[in-house]
Parts: C-alpha cells; sequence; structure tokens
C-alpha cells in the first residue's frame, strides 16, 4: 500500500507529459505559430499557468478513470 502514492505520481506525470507533448504538436502543425517563430517561443506558449491548471485537473481526473478501471476489473 506505501506505493500507492507513487503510482498516482507516476500517473499523473504521465498524463500531463501527454498533455504538453500534444500543445507541442499542435503549435508545429499547420494551425500554430512554430515553424515561423521557433521552438524556444512555442515552448513558452505552452508553459502558462492556465494550461498547468488544465493539465493537473485531466490528470487527476484520468487517474480517477484509471483507477476506476483497475478496481472494477
Amino acid at each position: 500500500m506505501k506505493n500507492k502514492p507513487v503510482r498516482i505520481l507516476v500517473e499523473m506525470a504521465f498524463i500531463i507529459f501527454l498533455f504538453y507533448s500534444n500543445l507541442l504538436m499542435g503549435e508545429f502543425e499547420r494551425s500554430g505559430m512554430g515553424p515561423r517563430r521557433g521552438l524556444v517561443w512555442a515552448l513558452g506558449d505552452i508553459f502558462s499557468a492556465r494550461n498547468f491548471l488544465i493539465a493537473v485537473v485531466s490528470a487527476f481526473i484520468g487517474h480517477m478513470v484509471f483507477d476506476f478501471f483497475r478496481r472494477k476489473f
């Protein structure tokens, strides 16, 4: 049972990683300004307080869903 906080932290970190990688890929698609302004600008654009809050809330919800399915099956 003492590994449960570590599992929660790892699952949430992975979901946050996927969230930010998706945002970064979006900056370099046709709709983003990444190709014109560069990687440093794109990183500065996606790492904001609002995006971090969205990432943490989404990660928590994702963890709860995974935990529900883990207990159910």
